[in-house]
């Protein structure tokens, strides 16, 4: 979380109009262990990014950075903890777009419509059987428990 921020302080983050947040646990790396947020943006909405310079990037950057600037829009973020699809391949790339083909049709959109982010261990295959089997049970959530995911 922000520096100097604790539970108290985050409980009192106001809500932002035309987003939703949504976590659940998916075990990517710990069993129950919330792990993936879900950040669903209203149709129509304006969205921006700032992406690393690294030439050496993992496959959800490149995703990201292709359907962020689709004619279609933005309309959500699905961020994983535990594993960030870096050094994969193109099964990196694979399991990228399921992931945002399973968050597309989790809230009614495009897959081009869905930021892929991933943060973690380096090098090892993303569990994206465990991420999409996740995407169902995504609950409500709060800014602080979304920045804990």
């Amino acid at each position: 979380m922000a520096v100097n921020l604790t539970e108290k302080t985050a409980e009192q983050l106001p809500d932002i109009d035309g987003i939703a947040l949504y976590t659940a646990q998916a075990g990517v790396k710990k069993p129950e262990h919330t792990d993936l947020t879900l950040i669903a943006v209203a149709a129509g909405s304006t969205v921006g990014a700032v992406f690393t310079t690294n030439h050496f990037c993992a496959a959800p950057v490149h995703i990201a950075k292709s359907h962020l600037f689709d004619e279609d829009g933005v309309r959500a973020l699905i961020i994983n903890t535990g594993n960030a699809n870096a050094g994969t391949g193109a099964q990196g790339r694979i399991d990228a777009l399921a992931v945002c083909a399973a968050a597309a049709r989790q809230i009614g959109c495009k897959p081009n419509q869905v930021l892929p982010f991933s943060t973690g261990v380096i090098l090892e295959p993303l569990p994206a059987d465990k991420i999409i089997a996740a995407l169902p049970k995504m609950q409500p959530a709060f800014w602080n428990e979304a920045a804990r995911a």
